[in-house]
Formats: structure tokens, C-alpha cells, sequence
């Protein structure tokens, strides 16, 4: 596996491996890697012809400068494991490499889908992940990107933009990856002490039950909106801060009809959970 920092370097260097005939999947993370992060790479490493991870721990969306402070860099740790799992060029640029001039003047807005869930939450981090996401696409070039589903709503936006501005890039979807107890996989679960680990299971819980309520028949969305609130609001150490059903393109809908997706928000302890289960009627 080979370490580039340099974006021209980069560019230059892939722009030669397409030239070549060979596919290009790209695999964009803020480090920090666990198995989520890794079943992305399996699943490029299956359907392209050379991977290329990107570790860039992107300042721009992070609404309070703590979190960005605190937000773990074990960057050892993950390049070994992104070697391991098959990354044949890791991208880690400098803040300084990808921003020279300071906080960029552009910025990129996905209108509507973003002032929803987690746009009312973190103000200013859907324009700063966009912004970040399509510096990175520039930089890599045509490709097949690969994200995780666990972030439902920065899935959303990033198939919204790809379309919208016509990038030569092709956007995948790969599943949640679950611990052996259901708890979704994130860079944040290592903040959580015993009790709030146990505590975060509330929000599967309540995703469950949701799906569950659809199951069953109930088609009114603000019932089934109620009932994950109430499961997660029964656990004392979970703060909720939203439950929604939301069809295509982030859409609420009033009746659940065809394919809707459930999702969660809340704070466990000093820690902000997100989850989300999809439900097919």
C-alpha cells in the first residue's frame, strides 16, 4: 500500500491508472477505522480493480471545535488496517494540503435535504461534508465511491450532489455493520463507558420496534414516530433527539407506503448516536 499526501501527486498518479484500463473505487473516511469502515473496502476491493481510501479528519463539519479536538487520529492503527484489508493507495492529506489558503471561500449546499434531522442538530455540517466530499471526488476523479448507510440523511446528500452537479462518480451504499448485540458501529462507541454502552442499545431498540409497528400494519408515520421516541425516552441514560420515517430523497411521509427508512438521533452521556433500520411494506 502506498501513503500519498500531495493532491496534485495524487491526481496525477490516477489519472495513469485509468489511462490504464483499470477501475478506480474510492473509499473516503475520517479515519478512526473499524469493520464498518473495512466492509466498505471488501466490497470495492470485490468490484474494482485498485482501491483508494482517503483519511482527512475534515474541520468544516464539525460544529464545535471540542469535537474536532477530540475526534480520535490513531492514524498508525489505520493504515495497518487499511494495508490488512486490501487498500492498495491510502490518500492522507494535511489540513494544510487540502485547505492552503485557510477555510475555503466555496462552499457547497444541498438544498432541502439537509435542513431536516441532523441540518436542525449540527448546523453547517451537511455544507461542510459536501464541500469536503466534492473536493475529494475532484481530486480522485471518476470512480466508484463507497459509503456506509449508517449515516442515512450524508448518503442522501451525497447521491442528491453527484446527480445534481453530474460528477463521473458512481455512489454505492453498503450495509450497517451491527456489534453481536445490534449496536450500529461508529468511531464514537469508544466514548462510551459500560453503563452508556448498554444504555445506547436503546436506540436499536426503538428501531425495532419500530419496524416491528409497521409490520404489524400501522401505516400512520407520526404513530410510528411516537413509539421510537417513547422506547428510546425509557432508557435514562439516552437523551432523544429525534425519530423519523422518511421515504425517497428524505421525504416524510404522513401513510407508510413501499420502502420507508427509520432513523434515530440521540445523546448517550457526553456521546451523539445516530441509527437507522430500513422497512419494506
Amino acid at each position: 500500500m502506498e501513503i500519498w499526501q500531495s493532491l496534485t501527486s495524487t491526481t496525477s498518479s490516477l489519472q495513469k491508472i485509468r489511462c490504464s484500463g483499470q477501475s478506480i473505487g474510492f473509499v473516503p473516511t475520517m479515519g478512526a477505522l473499524h469493520s464498518g469502515h473495512l466492509s466498505l473496502v471488501e466490497r470495492c476491493r470485490r468490484e474494482c480493480d485498485v482501491v483508494v481510501m482517503s483519511i482527512f479528519v475534515n474541520p468544516l463539519q464539525f460544529h464545535v471545535e471540542s469535537d474536532l479536538e477530540r475526534y480520535p487520529r490513531p492514524f498508525e492503527q489505520d493504515s495497518v488496517k487499511a494495508r490488512a484489508a486490501g487498500v492498495d493507495y491510502l490518500f492522507a492529506p494535511s489540513g494544510e494540503e487540502m485547505y492552503p489558503d485557510g477555510p475555503p471561500a466555496t462552499a457547497v449546499h444541498v438544498a432541502g435535504i439537509t435542513e431536516v434531522m441532523e441540518g436542525v442538530q449540527r448546523p453547517g455540517h451537511f455544507a461542510g461534508m459536501a464541500t469536503v466530499v466534492t473536493k475529494l471526488l475532484n481530486i480522485i476523479g471518476s470512480c466508484t465511491a463507497y459509503f456506509g448507510e449508517k449515516d442515512w440523511q450524508q448518503l442522501a446528500v451525497v447521491r442528491r450532489m453527484v446527480r445534481d452537479l453530474s460528477f463521473p462518480v458512481v455512489v454505492v451504499g453498503c450495509p450497517i455493520v451491527r456489534e453481536h448485540d445490534g449496536l450500529a458501529l461508529s468511531s464514537r462507541n469508544r466514548y462510551l463507558d459500560k453503563d452508556h454502552r448498554v444504555a445506547a442499545l436503546g436506540l436499536y431498540r426503538a428501531l425495532e420496534r419500530g419496524r416491528a409497528t409497521v409490520l404489524e400494519g400501522e401505516r400512520n408515520a407520526d404513530y410510528v414516530r411516537e413509539v421510537m421516541m417513547s422506547v428510546m425516552a425509557d432508557e435514562p441514560l439516552v437523551e432523544p433527539s429525534y425519530a423519523e420515517v422518511v421515504g425517497p430523497d428524505l421525504v416524510r411521509p404522513s401513510e407508510i407506503t413501499g420502502q420507508v427508512r427509520l432513523l434515530v438521533a440521540a445523546q448517550v452521556g457526553s456521546v451523539r448516536l445516530i441509527d437507522n433500520l430500513g422497512v419494506v411494506v
